[in-house]
């Protein structure tokens, strides 16, 4: 006669979740273990990855603060060259202004020596030269002087007259033409009044039709009442 155990169903579904626990613990500690034993360690290359993933970012990061640097670096590098360029072209400028001054000075000096020699009204200097901004100007600068020893102020005004050529296009078919200032332009005539005791300086701009080039420009000067010019003097362009 055979004595038999009876287990309910409950324990025996205990039993075996306990033996598939065991079973499925014991393969992943094998599974683990051999894989350290193969040479292949699964945490070690999750934890290197892990690191590999962290380097990548603070590279990302570090890259962009870098591009970021460059381009400030860059803008300030062309703001620089752009401050170089200003001051290079304001220095050449400086200096040719310089060298006018003195070629000015030399000649004043010159004219102040020989004043005592020249008599009346006379226009030593007539400088008119195209714009290199604006090819329809013409910078024009008349210098009139006074010698002897004078006790008033010369009073009168300047006329300009420019002979034109017509455009080298035919544009405007023609012979030469004449401008005369302030006669055609009568809003230039405060420009023209003279004034002075020993010299005066008149500049301006000469504003001619386009394509139109100065071949001539005469200057006279007129004192006020006087119908005849006191001095004349003739500067022709090439």
């Amino acid at each position: 006669m055979a004595v038999r155990t009876h287990l309910g169903w409950p324990w025996r579904a205990a039993v075996v979740l306990a033996l598939v626990l065991l079973v499925a613990g014991m393969w992943w500690w094998g599974f683990d273990f051999g894989q350290i034993f193969g040479g292949f360690n699964r945490k070690a290359v999750e934890s290197q990855l892990a690191t590999a993933e962290a380097d990548a970012a603070r590279y990302q990061q570090e890259s962009a603060a870098l591009r970021q640097a460059n381009s400030a670096l860059e803008s300030e590098l062309a703001m620089t060259r752009g401050a170089q360029a200003a001051l290079t072209k304001q220095v050449a400028e400086l200096a040719q202004d310089n060298q006018q001054v003195k070629e000015e000075l030399a000649f004043l000096q010159k004219l102040v020596s020989d004043s005592s020699k020249l008599v009346g009204i006379a226009i030593p200097r007539l400088v008119v030269e195209r714009s290199e901004a604006n090819e329809d100007a013409w910078h024009y600068s008349v210098l009139v002087v006074r010698g002897g020893t004078p006790r008033d102020d010369f009073e009168g005004h300047l006329a300009l007259a420019a002979v034109l050529s017509p455009p080298a296009d035919g544009s405007f078919p023609g012979r030469q033409t004449t401008l005369t200032l302030p006669d055609d332009q009568p809003g230039s005539a405060a420009a023209f009044r003279l004034r002075f005791k020993y010299y005066q300086r008149i500049e301006g701009v000469l504003q001619v039709p386009k394509g139109t080039q100065v071949r001539s420009l005469t200057v006279r000067a007129y004192e006020a009442g006087a119908a005849a010019p006191r001095a004349t003097r003739t500067l022709a362009l090439s």
